[in-house]
């Protein structure tokens, strides 16, 4: 976990209904040894659409690709502490996109890396 948590970024690999594997940097922060991502572009982001419908996932980190499964957060205090660690972790360096990261429509997409063992 502690790679995640001091990653700046890592890569999501999500594969379409054609078989095609897609990547998108993403940010990842972590809390209580868990780590979690949202979607920027909120429900309209394709990656995020594409997990949800139980595409397969992957992340990339430092080289090593590893399967992972993402499940949805809901829990609305849960959902602020990810926003908090957004904060903490991006906001001084990237203000503007921490604005939109930590905004409503990107916390309705939280999502916590359920099968990340590897990475960590």
């Amino acid at each position: 976990m502690d790679r995640l948590a001091e990653a700046e970024e890592i890569v999501m690999r999500v594969r379409h209904a054609d078989g095609r594997w897609s990547a998108r940097p993403i940010w990842v922060v972590a809390i209580d040894g868990a780590a979690y991502v949202r979607s920027a572009f909120g429900h309209r982001s394709g990656w995020y659409r594409r997990v949800l419908a139980g595409a397969e996932t992957k992340v990339q980190l430092d080289g090593v690709t590893v399967p992972v499964r993402l499940a949805p957060v809901d829990e609305p205090t849960l959902v602020q502490r990810v926003s908090g660690a957004y904060r903490a972790k991006y906001g001084l360096s990237w203000p503007g996109p921490v604005q939109t990261i930590t905004g409503l429509e990107a916390a309705g997409t939280t999502m916590r890396l359920a099968d990340a063992r590897e990475v960590s």
